[in-house]
């Protein structure tokens, strides 16, 4: 009975710690694959802008992040900002049938969380 009750601590303990350490950030190539299957047409020069506007975005991030240290309630507006900015900058990549397309796309929720499923929009 006690080795039961261990290994099913032990179960919870790993899901636990898997489940904080949360998902992987995406990288830029990845976003903007995710990008193509939920926006049809995308030339090579859009794609080129667009990686150039999702790296600029992570490096951004990525230097909130170490400036928050653990402060993530001082983080989140920052980079929620962020993400609005370069919304509308992918959008003034695409054309007007990719833009309407691009507006359908389902807001990501914080973390990545429900309501995920494409780059975030104001």
């Amino acid at each position: 009975m006690k080795k039961l009750l261990l290994v099913t601590l032990l179960a919870i303990g790993v899901s636990a710690v898997s489940f904080a350490q949360g998902r992987p950030q995406r990288t830029p190539a990845e976003q903007l694959e995710t990008l193509k299957t939920q926006v049809t047409g995308i030339t090579d020069a859009q794609s080129a802008k667009i990686l150039a506007i999702y790296t600029s975005q992570t490096k951004s991030n990525d230097s909130l992040r170490a400036a928050a240290g653990d402060d993530f309630q001082s983080m989140f507006p920052k980079m929620q900002a962020l993400r609005t900015a370069n919304s509308a900058k992918i959008k003034a990549v695409l054309t007007a049938d990719q833009q309407k397309a691009f507006d359908a796309i389902p807001q990501r929720g914080p973390g990545g969380g429900p309501g995920a499923g494409g780059p975030p929009r104001n």
